[in-house]
């Protein structure tokens, strides 16, 4: 009798651990479980942690929390101002409600993928080319709210959209090429003239300053001549002040206005007639040529050819 006592009581211990084995699960701290009985959603959803469930007829299944990255393939459109891209994205998302990305939605992750690429070209199509080039941030929020929208009656919350690449055909890429070059070419243009401006602006006011003080002139030249001097050229031209010419000038004219001096022959006695009378001649008249006078100063020719000489 206490033998079969035993192994009744056996039985059924084995019996337990079978049923605990068949009935224990774990749920991974990432997860939630989805408990359907019979086919139908039984109870609420399963914590992180050790659960049980009825054998054969409950049916447990794991839904990942994880924010999920997922890579929309690229699409090829056409823009609103007829320009032909391709356009790449990145969609993060996650399950905020595990029964209802179970039950309503046969694969929640191949829907979300669908939608992003629908999503996608409609933006292409709605949008110009400078705004797939530059203002991104604007097409990924919009972007967002398009997937977004749909996937929240899937228990599915959309994180992020980024667009990540813009492929643009080889003629557009040199169109852009050519006028991103001219457009820094009028830049430097117009920073070139603006520094002539300024240092036109500053020349005059220099001249001005030069103009009333005469010997500033001179010295400026004096600092041209000793900056040239110090490259140690072969050949140095000075240049020559218009005083200078001025000057002579005025000694050129002066030589020509100075009177000739005239000179009188002393009187030529002759024989005397009978009246004895002594008749002298009248005084011939000779032009002189005045004594030679010294070079008043060299003339530009010779100084230009000491130069080159030298």
């Amino acid at each position: 009798m206490v033998e079969e006592v035993l192994g009744i009581v056996a039985g059924v211990g084995a019996a337990g651990l079978v049923y605990v084995a068949a009935a224990a699960r774990v749920v991974k701290q990432y997860e939630r479980g989805v408990v359907l009985r019979l086919g139908r959603l039984a109870g609420d959803v399963r914590a992180p942690g050790f659960t049980m469930i009825v054998p054969i007829v409950d049916r447990l299944h794991k839904v990942n929390m994880q924010i999920v990255t997922m890579p929309v393939p690229a699409q090829e459109g056409i823009t609103r101002d007829n320009v032909t891209v391709r356009v790449d994205a990145v969609v993060y998302f996650k399950v905020i409600e595990p029964s209802s990305a179970l039950i309503k939605v046969e694969d929640y992750k191949y829907a979300v993928s669908q939608m992003a690429q629908t999503s996608l070209r409609s933006i292409i199509g709605k949008s110009d080319l400078d705004d797939l080039l530059s203002n991104r941030e604007k097409l990924n929020q919009g972007l967002e709210l398009m997937i977004d929208s749909p996937a929240i009656g899937w228990g599915v919350q959309v994180d992020r959209v980024e667009i990540k690449d813009v492929s643009l055909p080889e003629s557009m890429k040199r169109s852009m090429a050519r006028q991103a070059e001219a457009d820094r070419e009028r830049r430097a243009r117009i920073i070139n003239a603006d520094a002539e401006l300024q240092a036109s602006r500053k020349l005059a006011e220099a001249a001005h300053q030069m103009e009333d003080t005469p010997s500033a002139l001179q010295l400026r030249l004096l600092q041209t001549v000793m900056a040239v001097a110090a490259e140690k050229n072969s050949t140095l031209v000075l240049p020559i002040p218009v005083e200078l010419l001025r000057f002579l000038e005025r000694g050129g004219e002066e030589h020509e206005d100075q009177p000739t001096r005239r000179y009188a022959a002393p009187p030529v006695e002759s024989p005397a007639d009978n009246d004895d009378r002594q008749a002298v001649e009248p005084p011939a008249e000779r032009e002189i040529e005045p004594p030679p006078e010294r070079e008043v100063e060299r003339t530009i020719e010779d100084i230009i050819e000491d130069a080159s000489g030298k």
